[in-house]
């Protein structure tokens, strides 16, 4: 008999009914034979050291063609040995429900091993393994690891005997042994219950362990044939091999008809079915009723009958039944205890229920059922909680009536596009209400928790009174209802409402102490929101354009966003302030609301806003101690701004360049930006903990307001006072309070005195005066003089107008400077150092960059320049002749030094020289890079006479180099 593996499925059918006629059974038993033999020299080989001729891979098992099936089901064990007798077949077949144990292998390899005391009785049959005489090397090898990783003393010693003292413990080693090795059997079995059966078939193919262990029963409980072609014997010889298969998925298998009749007949325990795109006849509705375990049965997407009869189906325990996508004219369901039915987008036009039990049913899709249909099959269980007639465009609401009085416990019902349902009085019965008050009424769905309601034309306001007495409703959906014009409801336990793209929805009203989510997106006309809950904790209102009143009661509320919401006015604050109703709210986004002009929040809980695009805004008054974020982006208009106290770390205020009025009380604030607030005269700063504070271009900042603000912000270190012309020596007087100021930048200002800030900023370390033209020459002479400003580190006097001598004063005395800008200085020529032997200088980085009356620089090893590591000479267009001797630098630039003629270096550790654009040739350059045995990177694009042949002798001349840029191609 042959079994099949489910990698052979589609292969090897040369006939319709997938039978193989007799001259293929021969081949076939004559090819299990010579691959059972074959399969024995390779074990042997493998064992004797020939890795190359060892089992087959699976690209050799699992191949192209007819033998592929064959070697995958003979990996599997699927294939019974010619030698096997009847009797052991038998004892197979009862013993097959034991896991086998890895041990079994490792005795039947290895006699020796039990002691002569041993009861052979008690060992595991070999048959269930199918195992042969040749030792398993996967097994010796897993044996022999596990004795040596356990610590278990190996019974074998290096020449092969036994051990001599281990005769009184023979027998607690192989149970310790045994114990061990059915661990092992047990993982693998854990392991393997996680794989599907392609991975299955696969792992099949490693050993003969892996095999027994892969074709274990509890492994194909389901047979799962979906898409596969398999035929009707190889799905025959499944349901043999495993009879006890509680699952079976034939969907899209060829012959299903005569597949299923197999599988009902073999399969005893069946439980679950699922099959699918094929014709089904009277022979299988008529067999699954003597199919006694079936609980569940699934068809998609198949005809059943022929057509025109009706189709029965009739079964006793039957709990689960789905006929989806089905064609079908008529259908009957006699099941007792059936629980769940789905006929959904089957095409029937008449279907009877008798399944007292049910409680799911979902015909939705079913365009030709009628109403009468409907209502027949919903009223005929009364047990029904859930109903699904979506898509059911005939439904009314006489329906609904009927199966709300019907099914009193219906707790769902989705009633998506049906557009006759309006859940209304009858019209033509209102008049008679006056005579007959108790007459008429409209739909009442008590029990109701989950109505969905979806491109319903016929709901309207007027349906929100039917919808107020489904007091237990939960979740309500009613998107795209385009004739709903507002909602008004106050439902105890409603938890979740939808209302997405109703275009001529103007007002909601919610009243609900267990909301918890609002979705309303896309009401274009929709300009009146109130809600009352104690459980809502996220509202989103994006994008509602007209929306002008907001009323919440949410004592739960924490995130509010209303982005894009173009029409709220300044009314909002009230509601988002202490006594608002909101009490917990921590986060509220206003984005682009671009009608708010004042905006003033007083709340005790608030912690991020974001009022980001709202470009009308003028005036903003904040009082939120707990306030943590504010984002102000876009806020081109806003002139008043008033924090205090909010407890915001950091606050940006150079993206308001209209801002004239500010006060701040940050007790936490330690980082402040006033940069670009051109027009700010008037400023209140109380920040005892704030570090910088950045006001450069606040050209209307005075000295009162600087004095201030040093007075209440003694901690600040870094200040930043760039192009303010307006602050004097009263101001910088100020500084005085400052104790900690380390970095003061005062570039672009009109000061012509310093003392103030060589009085006032002892500990200053980086001192910034770029473009101070108005400093006299003997601005700096405390600097050199008399020994001011001792801790003073940067100093940059770029652009400015210092003499050269001056210059020369500042360079020679202050030796405790590290980092010197004299960019742009037109007064400054040569750079001579050679004169005098001068003491121990810190300077590290000296930067001369557009310098047009340098024409020497000489810095020879008498200047002791030992810490100049970097020297930047670039755009000095008259600068001819460089001597630099120093030991630690590492980075030159001379770029567009268009005059160079002269180059000397003698720098051991310079890495990188740049000579972009200098008109400096091979030779210079040459002797120049000789004595720098660190160099690395050399640029000379641009230079008109070094060529492309120049690259291999600038190479030689320094052979330390990795990177030489040039605009030339090479040679």
């Amino acid at each position: 008999m042959k079994i099949w593996c489910c990698f052979c499925f589609g292969e090897d059918q040369d006939s319709v009914g997938g039978m193989t006629n007799s001259s293929d059974e021969a081949s076939d038993n004559s090819r299990l034979g010579f691959r059972w033999g074959s399969y024995g020299r390779e074990r042997a080989d493998f064992e004797e050291g020939k890795v190359g001729d060892a089992l087959p891979t699976w690209e050799a098992m699992v191949g192209v063609g007819s033998s592929s099936g064959v070697r995958a089901v003979e990996a599997l064990g699927f294939y019974e040995e010619p030698s096997v007798t009847s009797e052991n077949l038998e004892f197979d077949g009862a013993s097959y429900n034991k896991r086998a144990k890895f041990y079994t292998d490792i005795l039947e390899c290895n006699p020796t091993v039990i002691s002569s005391d041993a009861d052979n009785s008690s060992l595991p049959a070999t048959s269930c393994y199918n195992a042969s005489s040749v030792p398993s090397m996967s097994s010796t090898l897993c044996y022999t690891h596990m004795l040596n990783s356990s610590g278990v003393q190996n019974p074998y010693d290096s020449s092969g005997g036994r051990d001599d003292e281990a005769d009184g413990s023979d027998t607690s080693k192989i149970g310790t042994l045994e114990t061990r090795m059915d661990l092992t059997d047990d993982l693998l079995h854990m392991v393997f219950s996680f794989l599907d059966h392609n991975d299955l078939c696969r792992a099949a193919m490693v050993c003969r362990q892996w095999r027994t262990a892969s074709a274990h029963e509890d492994f194909w409980r389901c047979l799962n044939f979906e898409n596969r072609a398999i035929s009707i014997q190889q799905f025959a010889d499944m349901c043999h091999r495993y009879p006890n298969a509680t699952e079976v998925n034939i969907f899209g298998a060829p012959y299903i008809h005569l597949l299923v009749v197999k599988a009902i007949s073999l399969l005893r325990n069946l439980e679950v079915l699922t099959l699918g795109r094929g014709q089904l006849g009277d022979p299988f509705f008529h067999g699954i009723a003597e199919c006694h375990m079936l609980r569940s049965l699934v068809v998609n997407d198949a005809t059943l009958g022929n057509g025109i009869q009706e189709i029965p189906v009739n079964h006793d325990r039957l709990r689960h039944l789905q006929i989806t996508k089905c064609r079908v004219l008529r259908i009957s369901v006699r099941c007792p205890q059936l629980e769940t039915l789905s006929l959904k987008r089957s095409n029937m036009a008449h279907a009877v229920l008798n399944c007292p039990l049910l409680h799911e049913l979902d015909i939705g899709s079913c365009h030709k059922l009628a109403d009468a249909g409907i209502r027949s099959a919903a009223t005929s269980c009364p047990l029904l909680e859930s109903l699904d007639i979506s898509n059911c465009s005939s439904v009314s609401d006489e329906t609904l009536r009927d199966i709300a009085e019907s099914c009193v416990n219906l707790h769902s019902l989705d009633a998506s596009y049906c557009p006759n349902i309006s859940l209304e009085q009858p019209k033509d019965l209102i008049p008679q209400l006056i005579f007959f008050p108790f007459g008429a009424k409209s739909v009442r769905l008590t029990m109701l928790t989950v109505l969905k309601l979806h491109n319903c034309e016929g709901i309207t306001s007027a349906s929100m009174s039917a919808i107020q007495h489904s007091s237990m409703l939960e979740d309500l959906e009613l998107d795209n209802c385009s004739l709903l014009t507002s909602v008004t409801l106050n439902l105890p336990h409603l938890l979740n409402i939808s209302l997405v793209h109703c275009r001529k929805f103007v007002d909601l009203s919610l009243r609900s102490l267990k909301l918890s989510s609002v979705t309303v997106s896309n009401c274009a006309a929709l300009h009146r929101i109130s809600i009352t809950s104690n459980s809502l904790q996220k509202l989103v209102l994006q994008k509602q354009e007209s929306l002008t009143k907001l009323a919440l009661e949410c004592q739960s509320l924490q995130e509010v966003d209303l982005t894009d919401c173009e029409s709220l006015t300044n009314s909002i604050c009230e509601v988002f302030s202490d006594g608002g109703g909101c009490p917990m709210l921590k986060s509220l986004v206003l984005d682009n609301c671009e009608s708010l002009t004042a905006v003033g929040f007083c709340s005790t809980s608030l912690v991020n806003l974001s009022l980001v695009g709202c470009r009308a805004l003028t005036a903003l008054n904040l009082k939120c101690p707990y306030l943590e974020q504010v984002s102000l982006d876009g806020c081109d208009h806003l002139e008043r701004a008033s924090f205090g106290p909010v407890g915001l770390q950091s606050l940006n205020l150079g993206i308001c360049p209209k801002l004239t009025i500010l006060y701040l009380e940050a007790p936490n604030m330690v980082l402040l930006e006033l940069k670009g607030c051109g027009v700010l005269s008037e400023a209140s700063i109380n920040c005892p903990l704030l570090t910088s504070l950045d006001a450069s271009f606040c050209s209307q900042l005075k000295d009162d307001c600087l004095s201030a603000t040093t007075a209440l912000c003694p901690l600040i270190e870094s200040l930043i006072l760039m192009s303010c012309p307006s602050i004097g020596s009263d101001g910088l007087l100020s500084l005085r309070w400052l104790p900690s100021l380390t970095l003061l930048d005062l570039s672009y200002t009109f000061l012509m005195n310093l003392q103030p800030v060589f009085d006032s900023c002892l500990q200053l370390k980086v001192l910034k005066l770029q473009a101070c033209k108005y400093l006299k020459d003997s601005s700096l002479e405390p600097l050199y003089e008399r020994g001011a400003l001792p801790s003073l580190r940067e100093l940059d006097l770029s652009y400015g107008t210092l003499c050269q001598s001056a210059i020369e004063e500042l360079l020679t005395c202050c030796t405790h400077l590290t980092h010197v800008s004299l960019n742009g200085c037109m007064n400054m020529h040569d750079l001579n150092w050679g004169f005098n032997v001068l003491q121990n200088r810190l300077l590290q980085n000296l930067n001369c960059v557009g310098c047009p009356n340098i024409k020497k620089v000489f810095i020879p090893p008498a200047a002791c320049c030992f810490h100049l590591s970097s020297l930047n000479l670039s755009l000095s267009a008259n600068l001819k002749e460089v001597d630099v001797a120093c030991f630690n630098l590492c980075f030159l630039n001379l770029s567009n030094c268009c005059s160079l003629e002269i180059l000397k270096l003698d720098c051991p550790r310079l890495t990188s020289l740049f000579l972009q654009s200098c008109s400096i040739d091979q030779v210079t350059i040459e002797k120049a890079i000789t004595n720098c045995n660190s160099l690395e990177t050399l640029d000379v694009r641009f230079c008109p006479k070094i060529c492309s042949v120049s690259m291999v002798s600038l190479r030689a001349a320094c052979p330390s180099l990795k990177r030489i840029f040039s605009s030339l191609s090479p040679p």
